[in-house]
């Protein structure tokens, strides 16, 4: 069996015998083109996979900006709890001593 009729993706078969490499020797008389070549499903199948390699990184982009969206709510939460608190813990400092100084008049 005869692949080097069928060319690779670094070498595509051309019909301009000045283009051909060489080193590959395609006979186009003597074998015809198969119609569902082995070598032609990895290059479709890596051709999909380059296509859809932006796709998967504005994809990884998008869930790691939403992290650091998550991320940046909880920490202004986290602030706020803690300002909050610390008004909590001033009024009841200012109630306790609104009723030590009732209690001792």
């Amino acid at each position: 069996m005869n692949t080097t009729g069928t060319g690779t993706i670094d070498r595509p078969v051309t019909r301009d015998p000045q283009k051909q490499d060489p080193t590959m020797n395609p006979s186009f008389t003597d074998t015809p083109a198969p119609a569902n070549s082995g070598a032609i499903a990895p290059r479709q199948n890596r051709n999909l996979e380059m296509q859809l390699i932006p796709e998967a990184l504005a994809r990884a982009h998008m869930d790691q900006r939403l992290q650091e969206a998550e991320s940046e709510r909880r920490a202004y939460r986290i602030a706020a709890a803690r300002r909050m608190q610390r008004r909590a813990e001033r009024a009841s400092l200012r109630a306790r001593r609104a009723l030590a100084m009732a209690v001792m008049q």
